[in-house]
């Protein structure tokens, strides 16, 4: 599936991409912005980032989301590199919420529903390190958030199986290429998006209805 993925973005760029410049722009890392006084960010990683971004941005008090990289030793990693397994990194989202809006512990367990927890170094038909499933705390209170978050999910027996989500500290997070920020919102006919990425925004606006922005409610 990472050469179908990569052999879709060849196409996309040989479709619309018209100068030299516009790919070197494309293929520039994007700008990481820093938390307004009213933010806070939250960083996850739950196989493609495609999906979890669109996901965690449909959330009420969830003002930005970034996709990029984090989990691993290399800095600064492309996305190639990050395909062939050997960063240590995970596809990863780093999200900018409003905590007057929307509580880290809300927050968490919409991750838990944007994805499937419950498979190692898997998502559907996404396989590989990069493709794990991961939460990074920055204190401890998120840490225990998390904890009990999971404790909740897995008594609500919404899975079958336990998660085995890698819950770590985090450390650094280095935003992906521009082309790769709001890939969902700017592809929808993209035969990934529409086949593996979209089931996974339909089942988080499901099992997350209350928290759901309200121009999204009524899409399918």
């Amino acid at each position: 599936m990472k050469r179908y993925k990569l052999w879709l973005l060849g196409l996309g760029f040989l479709a619309s991409c018209t100068d030299a410049q516009t790919r070197k722009n494309e293929n520039a890392f994007a700008d990481l912005p820093k938390p307004t006084a009213n933010q806070k960010v939250a960083t996850f990683a739950g196989g493609c980032f495609w999906a979890l971004e669109e996901g965690m941005s449909e959330l009420k008090g969830v003002d930005k989301v970034v996709s990029g990289y984090a989990g691993g030793t290399v800095k600064n990693p492309t996305y190639e590199e990050v395909c062939a397994d050997n960063t240590g990194h995970a596809e990863s989202v780093d999200v900018y919420y409003d905590p007057a809006l929307i509580s880290y512990a809300q927050l968490a367990e919409a991750f838990f529903y944007a994805h499937d927890p419950t498979t190692v170094n898997r998502q559907g038909p996404d396989e590989g390190e990069d493709y794990r499933s991961m939460a990074f705390y920055k204190n401890d209170e998120e840490h225990k958030t998390l904890e009990q978050v999971i404790a909740k999910v897995n008594a609500s027996k919404h899975y079958a199986d336990k998660i085995v989500t890698q819950v770590v500290p985090f450390k650094v997070f280095y935003p992906a290429e521009n082309y790769h920020q709001d890939y969902y919102k700017l592809n929808p006919g993209n035969g990934y998006i529409q086949n593996v990425s979209r089931p996974k925004v339909l089942k988080l606006r499901k099992s997350m209805a209350a928290l759901i922005k309200p121009e999204f409610k009524d899409k399918s």
